[in-house]
């Protein structure tokens, strides 16, 4: 067994234990693996590992790669830009990022010229850092109302990411992240079926869990350093 595949076995027995912790199915939770510091041998024995989903957060890194293993569903997570929005729409098997209105309009532009309809989650910067990209969790729901009103975007849901600190203590970001979710599906908006929570790295994916995350996006923990 390779060391990839040792401690991928090993993120999925934690993921079960944190969600086994609170009731939950593992089953509901998916494991992205994170690879925008590895390169195809380790992406190689990652799907033999069983490893089904991997992130990507560089366009010419998601391109190269989802070329190289189209059978690996590839998920965008980094910050995108809008110009380079058509090498990623219609690629992706969702994208995390989507952190502005003018981001999801643009990709919904060029979703319409595709004849696709791009799966998204609206980045949210709970923790207020300024460091970190994201929406303003009060502008949230103005911005999944614009999105009834674009065919070319489907939001399945809310994405974050905790600051770099014990998971403890950043429990809360991924609780009002949560709540903020739950406000958010009981407005049921016209066309949005919101399903998905994408919250928690290496450092914080059991406490994520617990909270709720439904996607969980690991690099270190798999691939090592």
């Amino acid at each position: 067994m390779s060391q990839i595949a040792e401690r991928y076995a090993s993120v999925r027995r934690r993921v079960a234990d944190a969600a086994d912790a609170v009731g939950r199915d593992a089953d509901e939770v998916r494991i992205v693996a994170v690879a925008k510091t590895v390169g195809p041998p380790e992406v190689r024995d990652a799907i033999a590992a069983g490893v089904t989903d991997f992130g990507e957060n560089r366009v010419q890194e998601f391109v190269a790669k989802r070329g190289l293993f189209p059978e690996a569903r590839w998920h965008f997570i980094g910050t995108l830009q809008s110009n380079k929005v058509q090498h990623v729409v219609g690629k992706a098997y969702l994208i995390h990022s989507v952190d502005s209105v003018h981001l999801l309009e643009r990709i919904d532009r060029v979703a319409g010229a595709m004849g696709v309809v791009q799966p998204v989650l609206l980045q949210v910067n709970v923790a207020g850092e300024v460091s970190k990209h994201g929406l303003d969790p009060d502008d949230v729901a103005d911005v999944l109302r614009r999105s009834t009103e674009l065919p070319g975007v489907d939001v399945r849901g809310l994405m974050t990411m905790a600051p770099l600190s014990r998971a403890e203590s950043v429990r809360w970001v991924f609780r009002d992240l949560r709540r903020l979710f739950e406000s958010l599906a009981a407005m049921r908006f016209n066309g949005v079926e919101l399903t998905e929570l994408s919250m928690g790295m290496t450092n914080d994916f059991e406490v994520a869990i617990e909270e709720g995350a439904t996607i969980v996006r690991i690099g270190r923990a798999v691939f090592g350093r």
